[in-house]
């Protein structure tokens, strides 16, 4: 048996097979990825197996680039041999709400609840809906698990989830959410394989496109800097992270509507957005122009600053833990953010913190460091599979 685990967004669907032996997921059997599934895109399939590596341009007569994806995936899956057959689908979505604070089987019940929450994650959720349902047909009679990055985070205080509005509004659920939870709760179970004091005071960094902090305490969420929306906290990619809600009311009354406000918050902002060069954080450091500085100064600012926020939740630092494509990659952003956090007893050693690039789980502290610092490469698929395979168990149990 196996579990396969994909995240749908809108131009990419990314997926993993997971052997599944009593009961217990066991490393990935196939992994890969399909991209340039956007209008006028060209799918290109990647995909990793034990018998080698392969890239192949996707051509067929569909109407869509995420039909024709589903098509490949299909015949990849039926055409290497010995791939055990697939007892459930596991699927990464990011909003779950109030309603849904662990992975459920899906229904059309839970699609409908879920697709309420599109405005609060606009650039995922819909992707991540539309991705389960070309699953439930392509793959009819197999187990379709729908899990939520939100979830992680269903531990949060009312302190630390609410907002200063009117409770009529909390009563709706605005509220904060926070996000990054299935690499979260993976980044937690690699701790507590590899470090003592995992269940102390936990600061976990996911810097990517998508960028958060998570602190947590035993083990569990205690606060995030992301909140009601995938936008808040971080500078990140093409998105804002925090900004003061007086400039949007000024935008609004220089005439900007709901959708040009979207674009430029999720769309235009963040790395784009200060250099005007890229999103690509690789690409900026490689750039050595003054607004490429400026971009990456601005990034890491905000990074130490909520960390300063995360700590205070927290009431001091016993681990750090970088994940995310920067935050596992990128060896100078990690010795600057940690320089700036030397206050807290956090000291990396510049030899390790060189060598860890991001494949393997590496400690990068030096031996006198008051504060463990880990390099933790996060994998969601594993994460969402394990749920899979627990709502499996439980359901045969039952």
């Amino acid at each position: 048996m196996a579990i396969l685990a994909v995240n749908a967004g809108s131009s990419t669907l990314k997926f993993s097979v997971y052997a599944l032996e009593n009961s217990q997921v066991r490393d990935s059997v196939l992994t890969g990825a399909i991209e340039g599934l956007e209008p006028g895109g060209t799918p290109v399939l990647t995909w990793r197996h034990q018998q080698g590596q392969e890239t192949r341009l996707l051509r067929g007569a569909t109407d869509t680039g995420f039909d024709l994806a589903l098509q490949s995936l299909a015949q990849l899956l039926a055409g290497i041999h010995a791939l055990p057959r697939l007892q459930a689908i596991a699927h990464r979505v990011v909003h779950g709400g109030r309603n849904f604070r662990a992975s459920v089987r899906v229904t059309d019940e839970v699609l409908a609840q879920l697709a309420q929450l599109n405005s609060l994650a606009p650039l995922h959720q819909p992707q991540n809906l539309q991705g389960i349902r070309a699953f439930q047909k392509a793959f009819p009679d197999t187990l379709q698990i729908a899990c939520f990055d939100t979830a992680f985070h269903a531990t949060l205080a009312a302190a630390d989830y609410s907002f200063a509005l009117p409770q009529s509004l909390s009563d709706q659920g605005v509220r904060r959410y926070g996000f990054h939870g299935l690499s979260y709760q993976y980044v937690m179970s690699v701790l507590g394989e590899c470090s003592t004091r995992a269940g102390d005071r936990v600061l976990m960094a996911h810097l990517g496109n998508g960028a958060s902090l998570c602190a947590a305490r035993a083990g569990m969420s205690c606060a995030t800097s992301m909140g009601f929306s995938a936008l808040d906290g971080l500078v990140m990619g093409t998105r804002s992270g925090s900004i003061d809600a007086g400039v949007l009311l000024y935008l609004m009354e220089q005439g900007w509507d709901h959708d040009r406000l979207q674009k430029l918050l999720y769309k235009q902002s963040g790395l784009l957005g200060v250099s005007g060069i890229s999103a690509d954080m690789r690409t900026l450091r490689a750039d050595g122009r003054a607004d490429a500085h400026r971009a990456i100064e601005l990034f890491t600012h905000r990074v130490v600053r909520e960390s300063g926020a995360m700590v205070a939740c927290l009431g001091g630092l016993d681990v750090l833990a970088f994940s995310g494509g920067i935050g596992e990659h990128d060896v100078v952003l990690r010795s600057e953010v940690c320089q700036r956090l030397s206050w807290l007893g956090v000291s990396l050693d510049p030899s390790l913190n060189e060598q860890a690039t991001g494949h393997q789980v590496s400690a990068i502290h030096a031996a006198h460091s008051q504060v463990e610092i880990w390099v933790v490469p996060t994998d969601e698929g594993l994460v969402a599979a394990r749920e899979a395979a627990r709502l499996i168990c439980w359901t045969n149990m039952a």
